[in-house]
């Protein structure tokens, strides 16, 4: 891809959380950063450093972590490479799910329990305050209304300026808005996973920012002639970049968060925010995406 520039990342357009904290609409997520299993710490520690460096020289300013990545792992590694942190630069971190080894998630919402992770994730990041603290999934062994309460308090008491949701229905949201003012949701959605449309459309709607995890799944449309490759030939660029494209087109409340342990992919998938596709080209992924 010809004419890229030194921080691509701006050409991904703005959105406002809560209608007053602009972030740039191409973030990154901080997951892949810990060990096998999104367990302990990362094979190659420096690298881990150079790749969140490096995402906010591109333009990055915004990273979501969860204090359950490592645990504890993702967040002490943004605070490293990162703190004292640049002007404009939101950490959005989540609590909610407990680990007992790799690859292993249990929800856990208890208030005081969220009060305890929410105070240590402050601690971790070197914060005073979490600007977007996102509940990483409703325990069903604990009224939403009791988790989120909990959080209610601790933003007024100003250690929260923002409150998200992450997998939840749309259900979910309506009856969590009763509580607090909900400002985004964190689902799993790409270009051949697309469950939680609806969600998206809410989402949109209701002008909440919609954080895609899993962003660059895209299966066999990658493969040799299949619509990402064409595309991407057409236009210079890899599939991962036009998946990137393709959500960024998708709406204007989306908000992807590619993750990577390397620096070399890193800038290759924030250059996606400089790919701009046509109407036809969009129409094409998306009927192949979708089996049309």
């Amino acid at each position: 891809m010809s004419g890229a520039s030194s921080r691509p990342v701006e050409k991904s357009g703005t959105f406002k959380l809560g209608g007053d904290l602009p972030i740039h609409r191409l973030g990154y997520g901080a997951m892949q950063l810990t060990g096998p299993g999104i367990w302990g710490p990362p094979k190659d520690r420096a690298e881990a450093v150079r790749v969140l460096r490096r995402a906010v020289e591109l333009g990055v300013d915004f990273i979501d972590t969860a204090d359950s990545y490592g645990p504890y792992v993702s967040e002490e590694l943004i605070a490293e490479a990162l703190h004292p942190y640049a002007k404009g630069v939101v950490v959005a971190t989540k609590a909610g799910l407990v680990r007992t080894g790799p690859h292993e998630w249990h929800p856990v919402a208890a208030p005081k329990y969220l009060r305890q992770e929410l105070e240590l994730s402050l601690r971790r990041l070197k914060l005073e305050r979490i600007d977007l603290y996102q509940l990483h999934r409703i325990d069903p062994k604990v009224p939403v209304e009791e988790s989120l309460g909990e959080l209610k308090d601790l933003q007024k008491e100003g250690k929260i300026r923002h409150i998200g949701l992450s997998e939840v229905s749309v259900e979910d949201i309506q009856r969590a808005r009763k509580v607090v003012d909900v400002v985004s949701v964190q689902n799993r959605y790409n270009l051949t996973d697309r469950v939680h449309e609806k969600v998206l459309d809410y989402c949109e709607r209701e002008k909440l920012g919609f954080i895609p995890w899993f962003p660059l799944a895209t299966g066999g449309l990658a493969k040799p002639g299949a619509a990402l490759d064409a595309v991407a030939r057409k236009h210079q660029a890899t599939p991962a970049q036009i998946a990137l494209a393709w959500l960024l087109a998708r709406s204007p409340v989306m908000l992807p968060i590619p993750g990577t342990s390397s620096v070399k992919h890193l800038e290759e998938n924030l250059a996606g925010a400089e790919v701009k596709l046509g109407k036809e080209e969009l129409a094409a992924v998306d009927a192949q995406a979708s089996g049309r």
